[in-house]
């Protein structure tokens, strides 16, 4: 008697693929859509209390220095309104001042303040922990395949077709008229 085992046959490299590309859109789907819920809590927020949106404004200035408000606004990819009620609220907190260019006294640059600067070291000493917690063990390799997935998704995400694209692929390709018919 003789036992036999029933062996699954290999998968296509192509199906793999596919379907390892679907097990990484799902997971990227479920990253944004947390990230999504993060800004959303955002609008439960007290008076004094830092947005992730305001906390990215902070990171900016840091980063990059002194910024006029439209150039902030460009670099978070966020109107020159919505940032400016931003910079009000970060300034009543004390996170930012605004101060007159040297070069241009016509142009009112966003500081941080020293105060903004504990913030955002508070802030990123709490997310660096939990950072390292959630990529305890994965290989340096694996981040750095990691990171140039990701890199590769964002660039994706910035060149996305428009709503209009989208909207006219969904209608479907334009159907010649039948044979021996005018159109119209």
């Amino acid at each position: 008697m003789s036992s036999q085992v029933a062996v699954e046959p290999k998968a296509e490299p192509s199906e793999a693929r596919d379907a390892q590309l679907t097990e990484l859109g799902t997971a990227f789907r479920r990253v944004f859509r947390s990230l999504n819920r993060l800004r959303g809590r955002d609008t439960h927020l007290g008076g004094r209390e830092l947005s992730h949106a305001q906390f990215e404004l902070l990171i900016e200035l840091q980063e990059r220095g002194d910024l006029p408000a439209g150039e902030l606004a460009a670099a978070a990819r966020l109107t020159p309104a919505t940032v400016t009620q931003m910079l009000d609220h970060l300034a009543e907190c004390g996170h930012v001042e605004r101060v007159r260019s040297q070069t241009d006294r016509r142009v009112v640059l966003s500081r941080l303040t020293r105060q903004g600067r504990r913030r955002i070291e508070a802030k990123r000493e709490v997310w660096q922990s939990r950072w390292e917690q959630a990529l305890a063990g994965v290989e340096i390799d694996e981040l750095r395949a990691a990171t140039r997935v990701l890199e590769r998704l964002g660039a994706m995400v910035e060149d996305a077709p428009s709503v209009e694209a989208c909207e006219e692929r969904a209608k479907g390709p334009a159907t010649p008229p039948a044979a021996g018919r005018k159109p119209g």
